[in-house]
């Protein structure tokens, strides 16, 4: 059941930090571009993270 909320926060993130660089971007703001594509890495290793333990089951 983990695999499904970290595969969900992690694309909640990915998702926000896009906006945030689409926003930084469109506002000219290096700092909130650089932020954006943090939350984006982050939410890509959270859904890596929730993979994994899909893949391994019970056995986590």
């Amino acid at each position: 059941m983990g695999e499904l909320k970290d595969t969900a926060k992690g694309l909640a993130n990915e998702v926000a930090g896009n906006a945030k660089q689409a926003a930084g971007k469109a506002k000219n703001d290096p700092s909130l571009q650089a932020e954006g594509k943090a939350q984006e890495t982050k939410g890509e290793v959270q859904q890596g993270v929730g993979k994994v333990k899909g893949a391994l089951g019970d056995r986590v």
